[in-house]
């Protein structure tokens, strides 16, 4: 799971265990694994067809949807990825997480941004709460959307508990199963034009050459849209410096996270950036881009970077593989920065806002 996967599995799941006095209707497109039905107050409903095409988004949320939130006799709807149904009656709350589509369409597919950008400002109008994960989401939506300030709450992620700090032993083991024992720079994410993957490895060959440092470059992710998958141009001299991973499982992220010597994450958008979060509890060092939510969320705990500018991000690189000082001092600040972030606190707010719903309702 990305992002959006994580934060619904984090929020759900807490939710339910945390109020087993109420009935919790799970909406599924497709057959589900039974991990994602958290406990016996979980109804799990499978609505027709798969959703998987903007084309069948409409047609699930608003025939198959709507008329399960009848049927089901539901009292509000939390979505917490933002999609809505625009015929139902009942409240609704959205997370949207981020607008990126409304800046950067070309990174998004033909008709998947045609649907993103008609109707996410419906959605947003529709809800009767409207839940985001930093103040810079929060003061996009108001401008871009012209949505009231006052509707809109501010709730920040979380990471999970697998995320801390390791051994130096298992730093080691790490090493040697993924880059032959040299240390590395780690990215996080989907393969995805926004990550700004490609700039990054253009400052990592830059890096390279005048450094000479034999430290490897991990990359873990994959394509975000899967029909046209992001083609990333590595150059041919740092092939061999390059690992890609592809999907990995939550503990062993947690263990590559924790090995790093830095996080990469240069993005030139984000919404938030769960890996932030993630480095910071493992004490992991990070690079971060210096635009839209990430210095709101790394703080102290992060050097910046111009995500458009290849030389200043290759420069960085540089700094942190060469000042073990600088390092040590990101990894605490990362640390203690760290403690602000609790999915446990952030279900807590959500559940207020979906309470709060229902009253006004």
């Amino acid at each position: 799971m990305e992002g959006f996967g994580w934060y619904t599995y984090e929020i759900v799941q807490r939710l339910a265990l945390n109020h087993p006095e109420h009935t919790f209707i799970l909406f599924f497109d497709r057959p589900f694994d039974q991990r994602f039905v958290f406990a016996e107050n979980c109804t799990p409903v499978v609505l027709s067809p798969p959703a998987r095409h903007p084309i069948l988004f409409i047609y699930w949320f608003e025939i198959a949807l709507k008329k399960a939130l009848v049927r089901e006799k539901v009292d509000v709807f939390f979505s917490p990825d933002g999609y809505l149904s625009l015929g139902a009656k009942i409240p609704q709350i959205a997370v949207i997480h981020d607008i990126n589509f409304e800046h950067f369409p070309k990174d998004i597919p033909f008709i998947a941004r045609k649907y993103l950008t008609y109707f996410f400002p419906r959605f947003a109008q529709k809800a009767a709460k409207l839940i985001t994960v930093s103040g810079y989401s929060k003061t996009d939506i108001v401008q871009t959307y012209g949505i009231p300030d006052s509707k809109i709450e501010v709730i920040w992620n979380g990471a999970s508990n697998h995320f801390q700090p390791i051994s130096s032993v298992e730093k080691e083991s790490i090493q040697n199963t993924y880059t032959g024992g040299e240390a590395f720079f780690l990215f996080v994410g989907a393969l995805h034009p926004r990550k700004n993957i490609g700039r990054l490895l253009a400052a990592y060959a830059q890096f390279k050459q005048v450094s000479k440092s034999p430290i490897k470059l991990v990359i873990v992710g994959e394509p975000l849209w899967k029909n046209k998958a992001f083609q990333l141009q590595v150059p041919p001299e740092i092939k061999e410096e390059i690992i890609f991973t592809g999907h990995l499982d939550l503990a062993e992220l947690a263990k590559i996270t924790a090995a790093a010597l830095a996080l990469t994450y240069v993005s030139y958008f984000e919404g938030f950036g769960i890996p932030l979060v993630e480095s910071m509890r493992c004490g992991t060092p990070i690079l971060s881009g210096n635009l839209t939510s990430l210095p709101e969320i790394a703080g102290d705990a992060a050097i910046y970077c111009d995500p458009f500018n290849v030389d200043d991000i290759a420069e960085k690189l540089y700094q942190l593989a060469d000042s073990e000082l600088l390092r040590q001092q990101l990894s605490q600040l990362g640390l203690e920065r760290s403690k602000l972030f609790s999915w446990d606190e952030a279900a807590k707010r959500v559940w207020e806002e979906i309470e709060l719903a229902v009253k006004r309702h």
